[in-house]
């Protein structure tokens, strides 16, 4: 089996992978009715809320997409706040169904700053929402979301997070924080496969869906909400990812949310050490490293696309790769979910190797 080392999807346990191939059941009776009463109840547990949560059948976009068009109405005024590509996609997304996007972008590999958005919300009082990832994947960072939050609800402004890959791997006390919709997917550290996309829907984001205007049928909040009351999902849902989030979510709760923050701490802590050991240069600025991945610069002559293809022909580990402006200028290591120290020692003594394979002249 290759090691995946990438943000997601992530490996999966042989108790995950097995409960999958349970056989199919009705997901209008009974017994599917449990699955999702006992996986509802174990993520408001890790979410850290008594709001609502819903479970619906898509990746994480699609979360995001339920997101925006379930609170907002075309033409509302939307503060984006950017530090990677999938801030951009969360600002594309609420352009896409007609929202005025008032973009505020940080430089990639930086934390977002709470100064500017409390300028910008001060300078705007029309603003309706402000959108913010809280673990940008795709540069490693982890924005320091408590502080931007209190700025946020202070102006009375909905809060939607994009907290993908770091919900169940991170700590993100959603009611404390007051966010209004925060939006995970299967596929992170919930160590299932894609296919399920997990949201907290707070009562001031369900007074916005009572008056939002954007279509939807799919993402329907309400539809959703009225289903689940009876055990049960709109549509078909995915119900072999419904038993292997069941199965997944028995060891989380077992092993405590404190226990699961401090494992990936401390896995990153030895990954971020490890890159500096070798002689190469941290992407992310430290302090905001994130603790689901690690973002890792390409200097010193070493082609990152070139060394990601040596890691997977050669050695069967698979890196993620650079996105977008940054494709070929960075490699990233994935350390969430179903993953162990010897999972890591394995990436750097493969890499010892392919380095200098790969054009990576040292220190």
């Amino acid at each position: 089996m290759s090691n995946l080392r990438i943000p997601g999807p992530t490996p999966c346990p042989p108790e995950v992978l097995k409960a999958m191939g349970w056989q199919m059941i009705n997901h209008r009776g009974p017994q599917f009715a449990q699955y999702l009463k006992d996986v509802t109840s174990g993520l408001k547990t890790i979410f850290q809320t008594e709001n609502d949560v819903l479970v619906l059948s898509a990746s994480g976009t699609g979360g995001l997409e339920a997101a925006i068009v379930n609170t907002l109405s075309p033409g509302d005024k939307v503060l984006s706040v950017s530090i990677g590509v999938f801030g951009d996609r969360f600002a594309t997304i609420a352009r896409t169904y007609g929202a005025e996007v008032i973009p505020i972008k940080f430089e990639w590999g930086k934390a977002a700053e709470v100064a500017p958005i409390e300028d910008a919300l001060k300078a705007d009082p029309d603003i309706k929402a402000v959108l913010v990832t809280h673990n940008e994947t795709s540069t490693g960072v982890t924005n320091d979301l408590e502080p931007i939050a209190r700025v946020v609800k202070g102006a009375g402004k909905l809060l939607l997070v994009d907290a993908i890959s770091s919900m169940g791997s991170i700590n993100l006390p959603v009611d404390n924080w007051g966010l209004d919709v925060t939006v995970t997917g299967s596929q992170k550290g919930w160590m299932v496969p894609p296919g399920l996309t997990m949201l907290s829907v707070s009562p001031e984001a369900w007074k916005a869906n009572r008056e939002a205007k954007m279509p939807r049928f799919y993402f329907d909040f309400e539809k959703a909400k009225k289903y689940a009351e009876k055990g049960q999902t709109p549509w078909t849902p995915t119900v072999s990812v419904v038993y292997g989030l069941s199965v997944a979510l028995k060891g989380l709760l077992e092993e405590g949310l404190e226990n699961i923050f401090a494992r990936h701490h401390k896995l990153a802590e030895m990954t971020r050490e490890n890159v500096k050991s070798m002689g190469l240069k941290l992407f992310a600025d430290e302090k905001y490293a994130s603790d689901t991945v690690t973002s890792v610069a390409a200097t010193n002559g070493l082609d990152g696309k070139l060394l990601t293809k040596i890691m997977r022909e050669e050695y069967d580990i698979v890196l993620g790769g650079g996105q977008m402006s940054l494709e070929g200028k960075i490699f990233r290591i994935g350390h969430l979910g179903w993953v162990e120290e010897e999972d890591i020692r394995a990436v750097f003594i493969a890499l010892k190797e392919a380095l200098p394979k790969a054009g990576f002249k040292g220190a």
